[in-house]
This record gives structure tokens, sequence and C-alpha cells, in this order.
């Protein structure tokens, strides 16, 4: 989506509704710009530890149906984070 001069950025969070939710602005430090940025590093953080966990709970044979499922469960909500990261960030590199 692009208004006149910009492109709109897609934020790491969504509406109650689960629609996307974008910002318009000239400034990429804005105080929302910000935020959104502190809460991509948190969500790409938590994933790293979503990975590691998954990991471990893979490797270990011992491991029961629930500690899978609920690795797994963690595992897709974290991939769909990133899928975001890298839609809105590909987004502001702009066409070759």
């Amino acid at each position: 989506m692009t208004t006149a001069d910009r492109q709109l950025r897609l934020l790491p969070w969504t509406t109650p509704e689960g629609k996307p939710c974008y910002l318009s602005t000239d400034c990429d430090r804005s105080r929302l710009s910000r935020l959104a940025d502190d809460i991509e590093a948190a969500q790409l953080d938590s994933g790293r530890q979503v990975l590691a966990g998954a990991r471990a709970v893979l490797g270990d044979t011992a491991a029961g149906e629930r500690a899978v499922r609920f690795a797994l469960v963690r595992a897709v909500e974290s991939l769909g984070e990133v899928l975001r990261i890298a839609v809105s960030r590909g987004a502001r590199l702009g066409e070759p």
C-alpha cells in the first residue's frame, strides 16, 4: 500500500479483529516507529528462544505429546511473527 509520496509500514500487531495495522509517516524514528522496532526485536528474540525450546523437545525421546504439541504451537506463532516482520522490512526496502 502506498500513499502519494511514501510506503505504509506494516506494523507488528493487528487490530482486535485480526486486521493488519499500517503506519504512514515521513520519519522512521517517530515514537510509533521506534515502538514497532522494539516489538519486532522482542518478537525475534522470542522466536530464537522458542526455536531453542522446540529443538530441545524434539531431541528428547521421552517428550510426550503435550510437550511436542506445545512446542509446535509456539513455533507456529513465532513463525507467523517472523514472516510478518520479513514482509514489513522487505516492503520498506523498496522495489529493486
